[in-house]
């Protein structure tokens, strides 16, 4: 098995959705994202995650949550794991200076917390990484999906495309480095 050991699927939002929700995502008024840890229901800790959590139309969740639960065998049959359901979708805004610190999602046995039973976390990107500043709206700098082995601290760093569905391993370590242009949005969630 090669690290990280990643799930793509490209096009899992065609253009066009994916378009209608970041439009609706840019427009959408947010809150601080919170973190897991010693406590069961999550903090705000601006040392650790500073993304917005943003509230969109029951008809998006619907559709994300939909597409999710039909990926979820070949989810996890790329994994070799059991999948049955997936958590409600989060719904990111990463402004500029925005990050998130190396961290796990989950299954790690570390916590006895309900994000223990997270055994795939879902990345959707849906906005594209640029190395400059750019025109469109829906391009960031910064804000690099980076992969850590803890065996030997090598690093992997990955730029999504919009539309494109990432999975790996919950207890992957991995981060969002602080974006320095633009605003990145994302979809998260994870399949118990």
């Amino acid at each position: 098995m090669t690290w990280p050991d990643l799930f793509v699927i490209k096009d899992f939002l065609e253009p066009l959705v994916c378009e209608k929700i970041f439009e609706e995502m840019s427009a959408a008024q947010g809150r601080s994202s919170i973190v897991y840890g010693s406590s069961a229901s999550g903090v705000v800790d601006e040392a650790t995650r500073t993304s917005l959590r943003l509230t969109v139309s029951s008809e998006i969740v619907a559709l994300i949550t939909s597409r999710l639960l039909n990926s979820v065998d070949d989810v996890a049959k790329h994994f070799d794991v059991q999948l049955s359901e997936c958590e409600d979708p989060q719904f990111l805004r990463y402004e500029t200076g925005a990050f998130f610190v190396a961290h796990q999602d989950g299954n790690t046995g570390l916590l006895r917390l309900d994000t223990e039973r997270r055994l795939v976390s879902i990345v959707i990107f849906l906005s594209r990484e640029s190395e400059s500043p750019q025109l469109e709206s829906n391009t960031h700098c910064g804000g690099s999906l980076v992969f850590t082995n803890l065996r030997d601290s090598s690093k992997f760093h990955l730029s999504g495309e919009p539309g494109t569905l990432l999975a790996f391993r919950s207890e992957t370590t991995h981060e969002v480095t602080p974006v320095t242009h633009g605003e990145r949005y994302s979809i998260v969630s994870w399949y118990r």
